[in-house]
């Protein structure tokens, strides 16, 4: 873990607000992402977040730094709360296309309806990844992160990195290939 990470601890540790505030504002949308990206509701995934958040403070105190990114803690909290999350629910709660296209105007509706399409094949596809893959996929393609980054959060090599890493495409292209509303666009 970086120093400054490890001071920031400390420092929310000890109760200082400005370091709880900094630690949220410098992770809130690494954590919102993984969320979302996990379970495709917008307000769900703010929810969850700030959970993390409020479970983050509640466990400062027996906190014990790894050596890693305080990130990795985070995501872990969150892992667990997406997993809860899908326990706990009753069927598919989702919303009629007609509510997601409301207030858009001045968009192409077609538009709008291929990249919704598209989205949820991908979402589909990477339901059928392992939880390992799909985590590599998001850390180092949608959050933009460097492998040396990811290896860090995920505490494993940078080597072990680029084997899920390939692995997780290849498993990608073959998941997408089979989504039955799928259209290569090259």
């Amino acid at each position: 873990m970086p120093g400054d990470e490890v001071q920031l601890i400390h420092r929310a540790q000890r109760g200082d607000r400005e370091a709880i505030t900094a630690l949220y504002d410098c992770c809130y949308a690494s954590v919102f992402r993984y969320i979302y990206y996990r379970i495709s509701d917008q307000q769900y995934a703010e929810d969850m977040t700030n959970e993390v958040f409020v479970r983050m403070i509640s466990r400062l105190p027996s906190y014990v730094d790894q050596g890693r990114p305080v990130l990795a803690w985070l995501y872990s909290i969150a892992h667990n709360l997406v997993i809860d999350h899908y326990r706990s629910r009753n069927g598919t709660e989702d919303m009629p296309l007609e509510e997601s296209l409301a207030g858009t105007e001045g968009n192409d509706p077609a538009r709008l309806t291929e990249e919704h399409v598209a989205q949820e094949c991908l979402v589909s596809a990477m339901q059928k990844l392992t939880e390992d893959q799909r985590q590599v996929v998001q850390l180092k393609f949608i959050e933009d992160r460097e492998i040396g980054e990811v290896a860090a959060i995920l505490g494993k090599s940078e080597r072990a990195i680029r084997s899920l890493q390939h692995r997780a495409l290849a498993a990608l292209n073959r998941a997408m290939q089979q989504e039955p509303n799928y259209e290569p666009r090259f």
